[in-house]
């Protein structure tokens, strides 16, 4: 019996252009996060095999998504700092330990990511977080940017803690400045690696791969491609007996 194209309703139309619309936005938005993905992991990748440059020849400018690596002489301040909490690594979680920096020739401080450490939040625990440097260092690493992310509930949290170091979900540059202050530089410096410091210092962010969001892509394509073929198969088909020859 011979197939014949039945006129599809408007609705059928409305739906199918609905349909269409949502998968291949969404498919664009997969491969533009792939692309976002890339550079930001060739971004890191680079930074960390640059030379270093001095900090101040680069502190104020407009680095958009640079990541310069850096050389910065100064002095710890002893007895200020931050344990930025809840953070995974490994199959373990633990906390990044942010500390007060005073580069030499300027009155701003900048806070210095020493690195991860695990911390089991056993009761009366706390991380065992190796001494500051005594005396004038040079530290190396990346400008960096905060990262984002952590929950922000319950209000300014540092303002009611009074032992230091003081514990956050977040890193907020102007709050920490308000807390300390002081006059804080607008990104962190996360410093080289180093197996005798005692910290995991691995900056590359632990992001969703490129590919997958490009498998996702594909993915969500392929449904509009799908709806499509269902599309002409409901409405190429065989007529109903009533309407044989």
């Amino acid at each position: 019996m011979t197939r014949r194209w039945h006129t599809p309703r408007l609705f059928a139309w409305l739906l199918l252009a609905a349909g269409l619309a949502v998968f291949t936005t969404l498919g664009r938005w997969q491969w533009g996060r792939a692309q976002e993905k890339e550079q930001l992991l060739a971004a890191y990748a680079a930074a960390e095999r640059a030379p270093p440059q001095a900090l101040a020849a680069v502190a104020d400018a407009a680095l958009g998504e640079r990541l310069p690596r850096v050389a910065v002489r100064g002095r710890y301040v002893a007895e200020r700092g931050y344990l930025i909490d809840e953070q995974p690594r490994d199959g373990r979680v633990g906390v990044l330990v942010l500390a007060l920096f005073e580069p030499d020739g300027t009155a701003r401080k900048l806070l210095v990511n020493r690195g991860w450490l695990p911390w089991s939040h056993a009761p009366g625990s706390q991380p065992a977080v190796p001494p500051l440097p005594l005396g004038e260092v040079e530290l190396q690493g990346l400008y960096a940017p905060p990262p984002g992310g952590g929950l922000r509930i319950g209000g300014n949290a540092l303002e009611r803690q009074t032992r230091w170091p003081k514990l956050t979900l977040y890193v907020d540059l102007p709050q920490m400045a308000a807390d300390l202050g002081a006059t804080l530089y607008p990104r962190l410096l996360l410093q080289d690696a180093d197996p005798a410091s005692g910290f995991v210092r691995a900056w590359t962010p632990a992001v969703m791969p490129p590919a997958r969001h490009r498998a996702y892509a594909v993915q969500w394509w392929s449904f509009a491609v799908v709806a499509v073929v269902i599309f002409l198969v409901l409405h190429w088909r065989q007529p109903a007996p009533s309407e044989s020859p």
